[in-house]
């Protein structure tokens, strides 16, 4: 990656000093998206590239896929799938309660990192779980799902014979709240069905989960994904509160800068921060992309006019970006990739992201004939 500073963020002001240099909208953006691996497409390896990520949020199985096509160079399907296969990448629960895509090492540890967010998460399951001894449920749901994967519809039948009165959803929860639980193969292989089915981390990688990882090295490794960013910006990425102490441990390896709204960003050193002028190119990103949920104030990426643009309801819309910022969504039809702008865009622009959208097909959809047509978003 670029190690490119601009002029105006060389100096390493004093800790707290209010005259920190400022960082604008658009040098957070090109920050992000550097560290983000959408400035330019990187020559890593699937495996270099989620853990450098700190892992790809996956509710769906695709999106991983559809975020590492837009970040890698030669990127194809089966990079990603054949890992996951062998068990070097895997499908667990982790930040903010959500499945994420992770290497095998980071499962086995930043999951211990996020346990007490999970056990707080259990707070709001308790008037289900009345009488419910937590520690011979979690010793009861690992037997079941070491003896054979289930699916949680399973898990939570077995647990609810053992306490009938209880709320069956909620023993669910507590089961995933509990144990590191992972979706096995054949689901989030590309091209391949299969339904949910669960086991442990430990008995699926075949060894034990690492200690949590200290919170001062995770910091470390979120600002090099996702710096320069505040204590809040991390506190939402992780789902953990409390993380001032290790920034603050932290502070004088660090350089701190300040937002357009004053707020203090923490940064790397030697992190590249290229120069707001730097041209980014158009992206196709897919549904929960980190790039969009990683930060308390998202307006590096996604313009005030645009906020809560990206999801209706339930539904989360694929999205793309022009100029580094979020501009619009997209979707595939039977037959043509539709690109659905927010704003007007200009003929360079469309140019640009119809040969962009051209080589995510080529990429994702080799062999199928999809148009590309633009059209618009209703208000």
């Amino acid at each position: 990656m670029t190690r490119t500073t601009s002029a105006r963020t060389r100096r390493a002001p004093r800790a707290g000093a209010a005259d920190a240099p400022v960082l604008g909208p658009r040098a957070l953006n090109r920050a992000t998206l550097d560290r983000q691996l959408l400035l330019r497409r990187a020559p890593l390896s699937v495996a270099a590239a989620v853990g450098h990520l700190l892992g790809l949020q996956a509710q769906n199985v695709k999106p991983p896929y559809y975020a590492l096509a837009a970040r890698l160079d030669g990127f194809a399907p089966e990079h990603l799938s054949e890992p996951m296969a062998v068990r070097e990448i895997v499908r667990i629960v982790t930040m903010r309660s959500t499945i994420h895509t992770h290497t095998a090492d980071d499962c086995l540890t930043l999951r211990p990192l996020v346990q007490p967010a999970r056990d707080r998460e259990l707070i709001h399951f308790r008037k289900g779980l009345v009488g419910v001894d937590l520690g011979r449920l979690a010793a009861l749901a690992r037997d079941l799902v070491e003896a054979e994967p289930r699916t949680m519809k399973e898990l939570r039948e077995a647990l609810a014979a053992e306490w009938p009165e209880a709320d069956p959803q909620a023993l669910g929860v507590a089961a995933r709240c509990t144990l590191p639980l992972v979706q096995v193969t054949p689901r989030g292989l590309w091209g391949r069905s299969g339904q949910v089915a669960l086991t442990t981390a430990e008995h699926w990688l075949g060894r034990p989960a690492g200690e949590a990882p200290t919170p001062d090295a995770v910091v470390l490794r979120y600002l090099a994904a996702f710096g320069p960013a505040s204590v809040k910006d991390m506190q939402t990425w992780a789902g953990l509160t409390r993380l001032r102490e290790a920034f603050e441990r932290l502070r004088p390896g660090l350089l701190t800068f300040r937002d357009a709204d004053g707020t203090e960003l923490f940064d790397l050193p030697d992190a590249p921060r290229p120069d707001a002028d730097t041209p980014a190119p158009p992206r196709f990103l897919p549904e929960f992309d980190n790039l969009l949920l990683s930060h308390a104030d998202r307006t590096r990426v996604v313009p005030p006019e645009y906020r809560g643009r990206s999801w209706v309801g339930n539904t989360v819309h694929r999205t793309f970006l022009v100029d580094g910022f979020l501009a619009g969504v997209w979707k595939l039809e039977r037959d043509a990739l539709v690109i659905e702008p927010f704003g007007r865009l200009s003929r360079a622009q469309r140019t640009d992201l119809a040969d962009e959208g051209g080589r995510m097909l080529a990429t994702m959809h080799p062999g199928t004939p999809y148009d590309i047509r633009f059209g618009t978003v209703i208000q």
